[in-house]
């Protein structure tokens, strides 16, 4: 079963093992917090926890990857994920959960990096563009993680055993898939961490606000759908299932809805649709209708953050490589970020109030949107798509 394993399959597969663990996480938060009956508050420290892991990583992400080559840093780290996953559900006290949330955050980010690479050098290899489908299989694989956790939690199957199974099921798996002959590039040298010059910077803003609102349907959709509209444990994880399920059919379709449309005005509909989708969550009104608006969230932001890169990518003034990196750290950062935002800001006001921030950063995706255009392109483009 050999022939199976190709550096595409390989890639592809270390994306949905990293997308699947955080998607049933991401359906499981209910749990955790009625286990250890912490406050809106507390539980956006816990999140801050995981967010901080991933930041502490990313400097260190590029170095390893360098020096270990990017396939074999993804492997690694997939393993690792895969295990510390298994050990949130064992914590003993909020201290320690918060520990094993800043190392799970750790893998997570660096793993992001090193797969993230490993995908540039095999689209080099492939010479034609691939990169959308592998975060597609990213979004597929968190909606297949937070699938697990409907199941789980419709069956009254515990987080332990419930990871235990993903991880048992999905860890080896992709890990064997994983094992293909591939030469990464050892040793090279540059930059560990870069951020956006010049006009990029609004270029990573346009991806900030998409990757702040994606940051924060991870960790709050399931506990949004439960405070707000009642649902049960088992419905609360269908949130984040829709919103996974509608961005990676969105992201399959992107590079013809980027072509169909033109870059600039597929970002104006897109955020537009994104805006709809916010309010749609927060006014709806029913379980029905909330879930109907993270579907539309889904639709809504998947292509942002490719449109982003691919702007960044044809910069006529910064390298490629520099200008992506640059990018995706400000993008990284919403991310990060929005997960413990909302937190902060339900302590203060409430859940449906914080969640406005995401109405309100769609909205500005819609204003930026015209950042995709390169410097020296008239606002018309190069077709009448961008008039």
């Amino acid at each position: 079963m050999s022939e199976l394993r190709t550096p595409r399959r390989a890639v592809a597969a270390m994306f949905m093992l990293n997308g699947s663990l955080l998607g049933a996480w991401a359906s499981r938060v209910p749990a955790f917090v009625e286990k250890f009956g912490v406050s809106e508050r507390s539980l956006g420290l816990l999140l801050l926890c995981l967010a901080l892991g991933a930041i502490v990583a990313f400097p260190f992400a590029g170095g390893l990857s360098d020096r270990l080559g990017a396939d074999r840093l993804t492997r690694i780290l997939g393993a690792a994920f895969t295990v510390l996953i298994c050990l949130l559900p064992v914590a003993p006290t909020v201290g320690l959960l918060g520990l094993v949330l800043f190392l799970c955050g750790m893998t997570f980010g660096a793993m992001d990096v090193s797969m993230n690479a490993w995908a540039a050098e095999v689209e080099r290899h492939l010479k034609k563009p691939i990169m959308s489908s592998f975060h597609a299989l990213f979004s597929l694989g968190s909606g297949l993680g937070a699938g697990s956790g409907w199941i789980a939690a419709a069956t009254g199957t515990g987080t332990l055993p419930h990871f235990l199974i993903l991880a048992v099921i999905a860890g080896p798996l992709a890990l064997w898939v994983a094992q293909v002959p591939w030469n990464s590039s050892r040793g090279a040298s540059g930059p560990a961490f870069a951020l956006p010059k010049g006009p990029l910077v609004l270029v990573g803003l346009f991806a900030f606000c998409s990757s702040l609102g994606e940051g924060s349907m991870v960790d709050w959709s399931a506990v949004l759908l439960q405070s707000v509209y009642g649902a049960t444990e088992a419905q609360a994880a269908l949130g984040y299932a829709a919103f996974s399920v509608t961005m990676v059919a969105t992201r399959l379709a992107g590079d013809r809805i980027t072509t169909a449309l033109g870059p600039v005005n597929a970002g104006r509909i897109c955020g537009s649709v994104a805006v709809v989708g916010a309010l749609v969550v927060i006014f709806g009104g029913s379980l029905a209708t909330a879930l109907l608006g993270f579907a539309l969230l889904g639709v809504g932001f998947a292509v942002v953050v490719p449109l982003a890169f691919s702007r960044a990518a044809n910069d006529p003034f910064v390298p490629p490589g520099q200008a992506i990196a640059g990018v995706a750290t400000l993008g990284y950062g919403g991310l990060l970020i929005g997960p413990p935002a909302i937190g902060f800001i339900a302590e203060a006001t409430s859940l449906p109030t914080a969640f406005g921030l995401v109405a309100v950063l769609s909205v500005c995706i819609v204003l930026l949107a015209p950042t995709l255009r390169p410097p020296g392109e008239p606002a018309a483009g190069a077709s009448a798509r961008e008039a």
